[in-house]
């Protein structure tokens, strides 16, 4: 089902919400995959928004029950009537994405109705390879061609996924920080929340800080350390594989930007991919970079 635009319900979802994925989708191998993709991220966008689009807990809880029932309709082969399962149904048969991930994916998004804050940057870790990393080895899933599909390069680039995953979003969550505060939720690890001394309250009042940049540059030189972990495999990654790994080329961006204004999560700036972000994803597609 398309728009008038051209994009399929799916597309459009991912143009309007996900625009650095949305990017990366236009240099897929064909049409197919591509639709594939925006089916996947249309799917993570459903369950990713589930804490900002309930009153409370249980409502979410339910919601994702909701979803793990739609997964499970999609294996028996009897998929909701609803424009991203049924999506998502064609992604599963085309590219035999396997339920148990999908399962956990869910999961995942649990602890965003827990209202609790990350004790370490270890434990925002571990819940951003659950969601973030494992949303792209679901990607992957969809590009790689039968052809590359052996134990070796899949373990690499279940490891690329993981560094990747681990770089992106954790720059997610200081980009979205001004969002969370605005909701009065705080994604910043405690630990450096009591060693630069951050005042939550002036944060939920929507004021930057010396300490929230402070907390915001310890962020991003992690990212920066997984980015640089990720591209150390790049030689051995299928071609075929990369298009999804290209979020490594608007982290360099969102990156740079971070650094030129002294690690701000409220600057306008941070919010938006550059127009020139296109063609550096096309000139990193043609060698094969991300």
């Amino acid at each position: 089902m398309s728009n008038d635009t051209g994009l399929s319900f799916c597309g459009e979802d991912i143009k309007k919400n996900d625009y650095d994925r949305y990017l990366t989708c236009l240099f897929a191998k064909d049409d197919t995959v591509r639709e594939n993709l925006f089916a996947l991220y249309a799917f993570n966008q459903e369950i990713a928004k589930t804490a900002e689009v309930v009153s409370e807990p249980l409502t979410g809880m339910i919601r994702l029950q909701w979803w793990r029932e739609a997964i499970e309709g999609i294996f028996e082969g009897k998929p909701r009537k609803h424009l991203v399962v049924e999506a998502l149904a064609r992604a599963v048969k085309d590219h035999g994405l396997k339920r148990e991930r999908l399962d956990e994916f869910i999961n995942a998004r649990e602890f965003d109705l827990e209202n609790s804050v990350p004790q370490d940057l270890g434990a925002l870790e571990r819940h951003v390879r659950k969601t973030s990393s494992a949303l792209l080895s679901l990607a992957t899933d969809i590009t790689i061609n039968k052809a590359d599909l052996d134990n070796d390069i899949k373990e690499v680039v279940e490891q690329t996924c993981r560094s990747m995953g681990l770089a992106w979003g954790v720059l997610g969550i200081i980009r979205a920080t001004p969002f969370y505060a605005a909701k009065k939720r705080v994604y910043l690890p405690q630990v450096l929340i009591n060693q630069y001394g951050l005042s939550t309250s002036e944060l939920f009042e929507l004021k930057t800080s010396p300490e929230l940049c402070a907390i915001s540059k310890t962020l991003t030189e992690a990212a920066k350390v997984h980015l640089t972990t990720a591209r150390s495999f790049s030689k051995k990654i299928p071609k075929s594989v990369k298009s999804p790994l290209l979020i490594g080329v608007l982290a360099d961006g969102y990156i740079k930007r971070l650094e030129s204004t002294n690690y701000d999560p409220f600057d306008a700036a941070l919010h938006h991919p550059k127009f020139s972000a296109s063609w550096k994803l096309m000139w990193a597609n043609i060698f094969g970079r991300y």
